[in-house]
């Protein structure tokens, strides 16, 4: 995709929704993060029918490590992979405390230190807790940047490297955001509703749909 046929296809996402921000529920950086790492491999909507209960009990560091593994797993054995994930989110509350007195840290590198969060995970909290142009690359980002010639790659770590040198500045604050939505309600796996899509006459897809 050309470099001007990029920032068309951004503003035109921009113009449909000028303040995009993620669909899972937080009330703190911290609870942010934990929210993140459960939604890998599950729905936001499962994760936000969970961490109510969850951040009722623990919404710092300290109250869910004291909260225990045993105790975050009933709150969220109604998500995929709830027993790996309650030990993360343990763990990486115990490694707050210890490491950065109990705050969540800006650094990608920190951030990738902590247990059960990886390169997309950082890139969420960076960008939405802290406002850094980040691109998070999750299922619907890899398939919207592969599926559209925007950023074609094998890796979701490629997508995301790819994407960083051809999205352009002014739109890199909300784009994962924006091509997240898109992949989430109109360039859906299974079929993507290419009549309804604002920018169908950009995408290289070959196999457009026509109803």
């Amino acid at each position: 995709m050309k470099k001007a046929d990029i920032d068309e296809f951004f503003r035109r996402l921009a113009a449909e929704k000028p303040a995009p921000r993620t669909e899972l529920e937080y009330a703190s950086v911290y609870t942010l993060l934990v929210a993140v790492v459960l939604s890998a491999q599950a729905t936001d909507v499962g994760v936000n029918k969970a961490t109510p209960g969850l951040f009722a009990a623990a919404d710092t560091p300290r109250k869910m490590v004291a909260l225990g593994v045993d105790g975050v797993r009933e709150h969220i054995k109604t998500i995929g992979l709830f027993n790996a994930k309650a030990k993360n989110v343990v763990a990486l509350s115990e490694a707050l405390i210890r490491d950065h007195d109990g705050e969540v840290p800006r650094d990608r590198d920190a951030l990738q230190r902590l247990p059960g969060v990886g390169r997309k995970t950082a890139d969420v909290v960076m960008n939405e807790a802290f406002g850094e142009p980040t691109i998070a690359v999750d299922t619907h980002v890899f398939r919207v940047a592969n599926r559209t010639g925007l950023a074609p790659a094998k890796t979701a770590e490629a997508v995301a490297d790819k994407l960083l040198k051809r999205v352009p500045e002014r739109w890199k604050g909300g784009a994962h955001h924006w091509l997240i939505l898109h992949g989430r309600y109109t360039c859906k796996a299974r079929k993507p509703d290419c009549p309804a899509c604002s920018v169908a006459d950009l995408c290289r897809y070959k196999a457009k749909t026509t109803v």
